[in-house]
């Protein structure tokens, strides 16, 4: 268990740092994704959107309850308004629309 505890506190404290570099404040959802773990998906205060793993749900829990952020039971409408996506998301949601690849920059 003190394996898992050490894990927690890391990803607190990376949760914590993203939420200090985006605003101050964030929110997240934890998400089962199969043997991988869990995916704690996060959104700061300015909209700002990242992602970390787990290799537990009960882990992720505890690292977000560690960082003292708001966890959402899924990530619904209320939390998806609140992330801000830029240039580089727009053009990779064009590139694999399109049938490029994930990176890909569709035509000027």
């Amino acid at each position: 268990m003190a394996d898992s505890s050490k894990r927690a506190a890391k990803l607190a404290k990376e949760i914590t740092a993203f939420a200090r570099r985006h605003g101050g404040s964030a929110e997240g959802q934890v998400a089962y994704i199969g043997q991988a773990g869990a995916r704690i998906s996060l959104v700061s205060a300015d909209g700002t959107w990242g992602d970390l793993v787990a290799p537990t749900v009960e882990t992720a829990r505890e690292a977000a309850e560690t960082a003292g952020i708001t966890v959402r039971e899924s990530f619904d409408t209320e939390l998806a308004e609140k992330v801000r996506t830029g240039p580089y998301e727009w053009s990779r949601m064009a590139g694999i629309q399109l049938g490029g690849q994930s990176g890909d920059h569709a035509p000027a």
